[in-house]
């Protein structure tokens, strides 16, 4: 690939759940709190004064990032090099739509999706991680509905659903299945008519909706011999495009439902040239690679609050459901650990050279995951919505790991089986299944396989010693 093409560090993109309560926003937060990095933008702001001065402390010696492969072992960051208290911002100025084209004016939406299909490595068939964290939030999404019902807000209407974000497989029409399943029993139990019901599923251009359609026939079939003739006629459309730009009417939606999906940023963070050898944020990430995935991610969530604000009708509804951290520290291990083995392992490739250097230092995934003082003050600041609540619970990498929590746990069935003799291999698969559309645009198609069983390698040695658990936090939100 020649020099000039930087793939993804100029490409915008996003790709297409009984909880252990955290806290409830009953009252609002103090007007400084201590808060994650870069969660203020002077380029949105244009006052760079609004960051108050780091306190800068002295830290270890990090080592040249190559050293990983060589097993060297890094030490930490002082949490203080990269917490700092934030002074209240001014109110955000109207967003702008944007274009998802690179500098050069390139399309690069054909990249932003999922593996498609339902191959070995398709999406659809290592998705297990994201319906064990949907499962986990239906018991928000009833109470949701119940208070809009007590509101009586989709009553003698065409209950209007969206989920963003829906991606391909079976855990689209989970959602879909789950959320009309609970409209249609609370209806029963206030006597009411269940009313018609319109799906509409969100996702990018390229996301593979042709699958998805395939299982359209069996999804009318299951609901009509669970429900027989009392449920509401169901409607369910493709609305392809991103969130991050207008999706629908004003005040047409009842319900947005988003799981696993706005962790992915609009765009790659601007000034990551830094982070050298390094995919995400990493231990050995400079500063201010920890501060622009934090100002792309405040930005990206604001505008997505403000559009949907937009859409959804008055005292309408939205369940967020996204992966997270449980630490202010952007490098904690619950947030950085796999996705360094995924480095390491070009890393490895590099050594053999099979890419190059220059090639690793200009791909860093577009994604970031935020903790929940992030969350809480970018929604307090917006203004669009009542926070009611914000909650969080673990979700296992391995599904089969007997000592964690798993889908036995739920007494239901996954869609997804595994061979039980395989797990680490399938967490490999999980990760592959998300990335590989990335990966293969910046790197080509002929180093995936090789990456991906040295990836295996490295995270069955990790989950032989850690139990890693992805932080998931689910945030139910009533538009103002």
């Amino acid at each position: 690939m020649p020099e000039e093409h930087l793939g993804l560090g100029q490409m915008a993109l996003r790709l297409s759940t009984t909880p252990s309560t955290r806290f409830h926003a009953l009252s609002p937060l103090p007007a400084a709190t201590p808060a994650c990095p870069s969660i203020l933008s002077p380029r949105f702001y244009g006052n760079p004064s609004l960051l108050s001065p780091l306190p800068l402390t002295a830290t270890p010696h990090v080592p040249h990032r190559r050293a990983l492969v060589q097993g060297l072992h890094l030490q930490p960051l002082s949490a203080t090099s990269y917490c700092h208290y934030l002074s209240p911002p001014p109110p955000l100025p109207h967003l702008k739509e944007r274009p998802f084209f690179s500098e050069d004016g390139d399309s690069l939406i054909d990249v932003l999706h999922m593996n498609d299909g339902n191959g070995d490595s398709s999406y659809a068939s290592n998705s297990f991680l994201q319906e064990h964290a949907i499962r986990r939030a239906l018991p928000y999404i009833k109470h949701t509905i119940m208070a809009m019902a007590n509101r009586d807000v989709f009553f003698n209407s065409c209950f209007m659903i969206a989920d963003l974000g829906c991606s391909s497989g079976m855990n689209t029409l989970l959602v879909a299945s789950s959320i009309i399943n609970i409209v249609h029993d609370v209806c029963q139990e206030n006597n009411r008519k269940t009313p018609q019901f319109q799906v509409c599923l969100n996702d990018l251009f390229v996301n593979d909706f042709n699958s998805l359609f395939k299982l359209l026939p069996n999804f009318y079939d299951d609901l009509k011999k669970d429900k027989g003739e009392n449920i509401g006629p169901c409607f369910v459309s493709a609305v392809p495009g991103s969130f991050y730009g207008r999706l629908f009417p004003d005040k047409s939606l009842h319900f947005v439902h988003s799981s696993y999906s706005i962790q992915w940023l609009s765009q790659v963070p601007e000034g990551l040239e830094c982070n050298k050898l390094n995919i995400y944020i990493s231990k050995t990430s400079p500063y201010n690679v920890l501060q622009a995935y934090g100002k792309q991610f405040h930005t990206d969530f604001t505008r997505f609050l403000q559009l949907r604000y937009e859409e959804l009708v008055h005292g309408g509804h939205m369940i967020l459901v996204l992966p997270g951290r449980s630490k202010v520290d952007p490098t904690s291990d619950d947030c950085w650990s796999l996705w360094d083995l995924l480095t390491i392992s070009l890393l490895e490739l590099l050594e053999e050279g099979l890419v190059r250097e220059s090639d690793i230092n200009s791909f860093n995934l577009p994604f970031y995951l935020p903790c929940e003082d992030e969350l809480m003050n970018i929604i307090q600041d917006d203004g669009s919505f009542s926070l009611d609540s914000m909650d969080a619970y673990e979700v296992n990498w391995d599904p089969h790991d007997i000592d964690y929590t798993n889908m036995k746990d739920l007494n239901i069935e996954p869609n997804h089986t595994h061979g039980k003799n395989t797990t680490k291999k399938n967490t490999a698969k999980v990760i592959r299944a998300i990335t590989e559309p990335l990966l293969t645009y910046h790197f080509g198609s002929s180093i995936i396989d090789v990456l991906f069983k040295k990836y295996e390698k490295h995270v069955t040695k990790h989950l032989a010693i850690n139990k890693t658990r992805q932080f998931t936090i689910v945030i139910s939100l009533t538009k103002k």
